[in-house]
């Protein structure tokens, strides 16, 4: 089988965080951090180090996974892209043996038709597909935002808002990537939708999304988490949170503010081993779990505010 290197070069002091983060992916990581040879090998002959060691810039350093060939690196990318963006983590991302335009659209040749939960089909913009009674169909074309439909945790999310969401709600869609998450409650019938991404390439892609399915009740924006959220209508109805363990916790002392009382707040992006402690700061908060899914290593799970 075939790999490809995914190269993250960061700050030496953001090395630990690149790693945690990227771990979520694969536990195989490869870190190359020469900082302590100034500081921790002093003692060493210098005729014992290669040169070019000696040489590199001790002020940063990488961290690298490799992917295999059946897999799509672009929901890797995208996925690393959306977490570093929300830790503020700057980063240079490198495909080893991927040219630049390919790496651009080659997850084009992974992304076909998808069937999540009762109803809903994901289905790629150029490709036709001739829905069965009752089916939903969502057009989309991320580009290098992430959010196919192909990764777990957006499949987790999408299944649960079908089975929690009541039509008419006024939904918000925290870190909405490619706005899959809000077009899937539009289509199921959700009312007003707001969806926020750090990240302005994210919410333009969200935006395109958005109109190529022919919806005018979304509202897509650029916050940091719930910043610059739009609370003019008062606390909203439901919430969707894919995005990372960490952040759903910092976001947990705040997000009580911007629901309703008995409202559901569906959060994923979670690896299994965080999820007591997601669980921790969403009880602490006001909120009590009242589902959860899960499907390999990754779990989405449904509170309620008291």
């Amino acid at each position: 089988m075939n790999w490809t290197q995914l190269k993250v070069t960061v700050r030496t002091g953001d090395i630990d965080r690149t790693a945690a983060i990227m771990s979520m992916l694969d536990n195989g990581i490869l870190i190359e951090d020469y900082s302590d040879i100034e500081s921790g090998l002093k003692t060493v002959y210098g005729d014992l180090i290669d040169e070019a060691i000696l040489n590199a810039d001790k002020s940063v350093g990488a961290v690298s996974i490799y992917i295999p060939e059946d897999k799509n690196y672009t929901d890797y990318t995208a996925f690393l892209k959306d977490r570093f963006t929300a830790e503020g983590i700057e980063h240079k991302m490198e495909l080893l043996g991927v040219d630049e335009e390919e790496w651009s659209t080659a997850w084009k040749k992974y992304y076909h038709p998808i069937h999540i939960g009762q109803r809903l089909v994901v289905v790629p913009m150029w490709e036709k597909y001739e829905p069965a009674e009752g089916e939903i169909i969502i057009r989309m074309d991320p580009g290098m935002a992430f959010g196919t439909g192909t990764h777990e945790t957006t499949r987790l999310v999408c299944s649960l808002i079908e089975k929690y969401l009541v039509p008419g709600q006024r939904v918000l869609d925290v870190g909405t990537d490619s706005g899959i998450l809000s077009i899937c409650a539009s289509k199921l019938g959700a009312g007003e939708r707001f969806a926020y991404d750090i990240d302005p390439v994210a919410v333009r892609v969200a935006q395109e999304n958005v109109k190529d399915n022919g919806l005018d009740n979304i509202t897509c924006g650029v916050s940091d988490l719930l910043k610059d959220v739009d609370t003019s209508k008062g606390e909203y109805d439901f919430c969707v949170a894919n995005i990372v363990a960490d952040i759903i916790i910092r976001m947990s002392d705040d997000i009580a503010n911007y629901v309703k009382k008995g409202a559901y707040v569906i959060t994923s992006g979670i690896i299994e081993v965080y999820a007591a402690n997601v669980r921790a700061a969403m009880e602490r908060n006001g909120f009590t779990l009242v589902d959860q899914a899960m499907e390999s290593d990754w779990v989405a799970m449904v509170y309620q505010k008291n």
